[in-house]
């Protein structure tokens, strides 16, 4: 991992290097976000409309493996290289993955640390809420300047509204889905009030306008699952280093 890790990634290490929460990961998702699965199909299905047969795929937070282990589910032809900033989320993939390891090189890091390309799709899910505006605009143009013209990128995370009670509105339901979906009650608030705190959440409008001026001018939203969305774009054929 490079030295000059920025603020951002050194909390999302620590969100996600505790060995307890690792443990849990793999169903938690599941639990919070509606549509985990349905939303890796899309996800599988909007890749491959621009990408080749024996595509090169960049997935950018890819600890635990599970979009991971969709993906190479639905195009066996597909490789991969995983990003993730923390070792312990890096080892869950692997175990996560099994034989479809074979197709896939996972590195500890950020976009910094990722190959040069050029990739031929890339994708980053429930990861982008992590990072404040700016560094998701990096971010953003990082991923951008690794992908061949046209190439598809797929995003996906958590917003929320800059209006109190349409925001309040918003992570009330996040919650009561938690719950209705098996996580207990105080922790669903603990989370709800964690996200409630954080200054990293954009609005969906926000969010929209980082892609763009991250070089995705086209891009669209495809998913909407309460505080959940997604989007995809197609990388233009400049560079925005």
């Amino acid at each position: 991992m490079t030295a000059d890790i920025t603020d951002g990634a050194r909390q999302f290490i620590r969100a996600f290097s505790d060995p307890e929460f690792v443990a849990r990961y793999t169903d938690g998702p599941r639990r919070f976000v509606p549509g985990l699965d349905g939303l890796h199909r899309m996800t599988a299905i909007l890749l491959a409309e621009r990408a080749p047969k024996h595509a090169k795929v960049l997935v950018l937070g890819a600890g635990g493996g599970l979009e991971l282990s969709a993906l190479a589910d639905a195009h066996p032809s597909w490789t991969f290289v995983g990003v993730d900033p923390s070792p312990q989320m890096l080892q869950l993939a692997e175990r996560t993955l099994g034989a479809r390891m074979s197709r896939v090189d996972l590195i500890e890091g950020t976009i910094d640390d990722a190959p040069a390309g050029p990739f031929d799709a890339a994708t980053c899910l429930l990861t982008l809420h992590f990072l404040p505006a700016p560094e998701r605009l990096r971010t953003v143009r990082a991923v951008h300047d690794r992908l061949r013209p046209g190439a598809s990128f797929v995003v996906a995370h958590g917003c929320l509204p800059r209006e109190p009670s349409e925001r309040a509105l918003w992570l009330d339901r996040y919650a009561a889905y938690a719950v209705a979906s098996g996580v207990a009650a105080e922790q669903a608030i603990s989370m709800r009030a964690t996200i409630e705190a954080s200054t990293n959440m954009l609005s969906p409008d926000e969010d929209g306008a980082v892609l763009r001026d991250g070089g995705f001018r086209d891009s669209r939203p495809f998913f909407s699952a309460l505080t959940w969305h997604g989007w995809v774009g197609h990388a233009g054929s400049e560079n925005l280093a």
